[in-house]
């Protein structure tokens, strides 16, 4: 394997990193986040394209109480994701699935269900040399889309699906409404106030009244804004 590190994540926790592979990002803090409050009571977890695991064990690290089902396909992710529950003592309250989301059979049983589709199509750029790079950032095991649908098979009556994307693609909205779920919030990412906004979080469920949350900074200048390190603060 390649050479690895260990990286806090949320608390006590310390999450497994290719040194040079993928690595978690503010991205998936805030999807996580975002997550933790959109259904505060959750008990039963579902993180999706799960990858190292940094947005289900952030969610998790919120819910004390519950338990998490993970599903990813790329095998590096998979062993890395199952090295960080051992090391944390966590394989009693996660159970990965080594599967395509695509096809993973899934019973709608999920509270809280998470995800961080890839938002690059195939065709447009230039894939990583790095395989589990490639797969984290293009789509080449599903779009948002697929994560829509596997997530409409998962999802609890009263349940919530929260997922990021591109902040400037129309697809995430379609892709919802194809699996019949309701968008009941979306929110704004700028990682600097003087650009565009980079990611946008998404709130879903069965059904509800749509109510957007404000846009977030992360920075201005040179600074964190204070909501961004409020943010920060609930994992450390």
């Amino acid at each position: 394997m390649e050479e690895r590190t260990w990286d806090r994540l949320a608390g006590s926790w310390e999450i497994a990193q290719l040194k040079r592979g993928h690595r978690f990002s503010a991205d998936d803090m805030l999807t996580a986040w975002t997550a933790g409050r959109a259904h505060p009571t959750a008990r039963r977890l579902l993180d999706l394209g799960s990858g190292i695991g940094s947005v289900g064990l952030m969610t998790l690290h919120q819910l004390p109480g519950a338990t998490m089902v993970t599903v990813e396909a790329q095998q590096i992710s998979y062993e890395l994701q199952c090295s960080t529950l051992e090391r944390n003592g966590l394989t009693q309250r996660v159970q990965p699935i080594h599967s395509d989301l695509r096809s993973v059979e899934l019973t709608p049983e999920f509270d809280l269900v998470t995800g961080s589709p890839p938002y690059i199509p195939v065709g447009n750029g230039i894939l990583p040399s790095h395989p589990q790079k490639a797969g984290a950032r293009f789509e080449l095991l599903g779009d948002v889309f697929d994560y829509c649908r596997a997530a409409g098979s998962a999802l609890a009556p009263e349940g919530r699906f929260v997922f990021c994307h591109s902040g400037v693609d129309p697809r995430p909205e379609a892709a919802i409404h194809d699996a019949g779920l309701t968008l009941l919030a979306r929110r704004d990412v700028y990682f600097r106030d003087d650009k565009p906004p980079t990611v946008a979080l998404f709130t879903c469920a069965w059904s509800g009244e749509r109510d957007d949350h404000p846009p977030l900074t992360i920075r201005k200048g040179r600074e964190h804004t204070p909501e961004y390190t409020a943010i920060r603060q609930v994992f450390l």
